[in-house]
Parts: C-alpha cells; structure tokens; sequence
C-alpha cells in the first residue's frame, strides 16, 4: 500500500506537479513554511513537500511538525523552534536532534546546518540521570555554520557569523560571533 501511495505522488509530482501540491500542500502542512526561496522556480520546495505528504502525514514521522521535515531527523517540540522560511533546507537532511522539549532553539537565518546535529537544550542530572535539569535556550545567530556532528548544548548562543567545526561539542556561549570554534570542548580556534 505505501509504496503504491509513493508511486502516485512521485507520479503527481512529475506530471501535475507543482499546480496540484499548490493546491494540496496547504492541507498538510502551515501556509507560512511553503513560501520563501525554496518555492521559487528551480527551488526544491514542492518536492520536499511531496515527500513529506508521505512520511509525515501518513507514515507519521515527525507529524506534529507543520513545515516539510526529512524522515530521519527529530524534532522534540516544533513550538519551542524559530527560523526563517527561507532556511527549511534545514530540515532536509539526516540525523538531525533538535531536542527542545524544555527550551528554545533560535536559528538565525542564512544559517546552514550539517548532518548528524544535535541541539540539546535539557540536558541529564549527574548525580540522577533519570532526572531532567531545567531547559536553556540554544541561539544560533546569523550566517552561522554549524559542522556535521557538532552538538551544541543547553544555554548556548552563537553571534553572527560563528562556524562550528566538525565533531566539536559547544558547552559555552560566544556571543560576539565572527569566530571559528572547534574542539571538544568548543574553543575560539579563529577570528574571522
């Protein structure tokens, strides 16, 4: 049944295309996230939601969420989540956490985030784990980077123009942006 489903819709997609998930796109999913760059003609937009009409709406992977999201990237909350339309891409990739069940994440726009992310804003009581500590938000500023599996942990903001290198886990802030941070933990291995 599914992949009869998947068959119809990629055949939608290729030959009524985009006219017939204008029409139907905003059955799905929030209006707000079907515009914005990715909409554009060449953009990738329609597509992603195709796919997602799928995975989301009817295989249920990540249903609460009303923007088009990869299957294989988990969103804990997606009111607790703010970022501007034209950066969806996002949320296109793989392996993705964006834990904010107990806090916010702000992604400043023209940001790009790498695969196998994790954005964590609860973290475990040492001495109990079975114990969630109170949520801090993460902020991501502008124009930042953010390399494949960084994770970036409770409380943190990121200025404008921050890279994050690959692998690095971020436990402090560094507000002033316009820096190159890597490590485990993170420190400032370059100004820009």
């Amino acid at each position: 049944m599914g992949w009869r489903l998947a068959r119809l819709l990629d055949w939608l997609f290729h030959h009524a295309g985009i006219p017939i998930l204008k029409v139907i796109g905003p059955l799905f999913f929030d209006r707000t996230y079907l515009t914005g760059r990715h909409f554009e003609p060449g953009g990738d937009g329609w597509r992603w939601v195709s796919r997602s009409i799928l995975t989301q709406r009817l295989l249920r992977y990540n249903r609460q969420v009303p923007w088009p999201v990869s299957p294989f990237i988990v969103i804990s909350n997606p009111r607790n989540l703010s970022f501007h339309v034209d950066d969806l891409n996002n949320f296109q990739t793989i392996g993705c956490y964006f834990q904010n069940f107990a806090g916010r994440i702000t992604i400043g726009r023209g940001t790009y985030i790498a695969p196998n992310t994790g954005f964590i804003t609860a973290n475990h009581d040492f001495m109990n784990p079975s114990v969630h500590l109170p949520g801090a938000d993460v902020t991501l500023g502008e124009h930042c980077w953010i390399g494949m599996n960084a994770v970036i942990l409770p409380g943190v903001t990121l200025g404008p123009h921050t890279v994050v290198g690959a692998g690095a886990v971020v436990t402090q802030s560094f507000p002033e942006g316009r820096v190159i941070v890597a490590g485990v933990p993170a420190k400032v291995v370059k100004r820009l």
